[in-house]
């Protein structure tokens, strides 16, 4: 899984063969919108509730279990929990959680998921506060500003236990 951030809730996923761009339309000034999103296999809002995406609730989703012999291309299933809360899951990849806004109850998968918390630096803790409360995720990402992330992650660094946590810079590539 690579992530690029580009500022906002604007990012570039690279996972399990595909390309799915979040929010490409909203892109940061000096970002080219259409050639963000050229070559993408999926392109969708994050915080745009009443779109097409189908619905979930992740306090009881689990991952399909696809036995190798029925496996076909890679699939992304993109599922929205609420306004600003949506899954992302490929087959063979850790789901991921894009999180803009704020956090419906959360299943046992989340250990083995990557969170991408979007927002200020008061959202940033409050949110990753919540998610990393029981069994957090195998990885928090933070996409925000540096004075954001300033206060974020000293907030966050006690209640990491075996969490990783990262943050984004625009424009630059994390590959997980």
């Amino acid at each position: 899984m690579k992530l690029t951030w580009f500022g906002g809730t604007t990012l570039r996923v690279h996972i399990g063969g595909l390309i799915l761009v979040v929010d490409g339309a909203a892109a940061p000034v000096g970002i080219d919108a259409a050639e963000l999103v050229s070559g993408a296999d999926r392109v969708f809002g994050l915080v745009q509730a009443g779109d097409s995406l189908p619905s979930v609730d992740l306090a009881v989703w689990k991952a399909p279990r696809i036995r190798p012999l029925d496996a076909g291309p890679p699939l992304a299933t993109v599922l929205r929990a609420r306004d600003g809360i949506v899954l992302v899951h490929v087959d063979g990849e850790r789901p991921l959680l894009l999180v803009a806004g704020e956090l419906p109850p959360l299943g046992r998968w989340i250990a083995d998921a990557v969170v991408v918390l979007f927002g200020s630096a008061d959202q940033l803790t409050a949110r990753g506060t919540e998610v990393l409360v029981g069994a957090g995720p195998r990885l928090l990402v933070l996409a925000a500003g540096e004075s954001e992330l300033d206060v974020a992650i000293p907030a966050l660094r006690p209640h990491l236990e075996d969490t990783g946590l990262v943050a984004l810079e625009p424009r630059l590539g994390l590959e997980l």
